[in-house]
């Protein structure tokens, strides 16, 4: 019976679903997707500073009117989806202020709204 008890708790923490840690043997190999998705979203981060500070006076403009070439490009650069842009745009243009004295926060509504 004593020999029966350990057999009975190792059986009793098996599931079928999984647990908070994932499994064991996939670690090392999701620690090198989570590196290289922070590398991605990195580089793409970079190409939206970059050209939000370069443009800036452009964007807040065609934000202001609704859209334009320069816009379209930020969010393209950003990977907002086409069929999110008009309620993005309209969400940019609540904030406009912000947006037009602050670059850093249109560089962050832009990466989220891209996801």
């Amino acid at each position: 019976m004593r020999s029966a008890l350990p057999v009975f708790c190792f059986l009793a923490a098996c599931s079928s679903q999984d647990n908070q840690l994932g499994n064991p043997f996939t670690a090392p190999f999701a620690g090198f997707a989570t590196a290289a998705s922070n590398a991605v979203y990195s580089d793409r981060r970079g190409a939206v500073e970059l050209f939000v500070k370069t443009n800036h006076p452009t964007l807040i403009q065609q934000i202001n009117a609704g859209g334009g070439p320069t816009l379209t490009e930020a969010m393209n650069k950003a990977n907002i989806p086409l069929e999110d842009r008009p309620a993005r745009i309209v969400q940019l243009q609540s904030d406009l202020g912000l947006y037009d004295a602050t670059p850093g926060a249109l560089i962050t509504a832009l990466m989220v709204y891209g996801g």
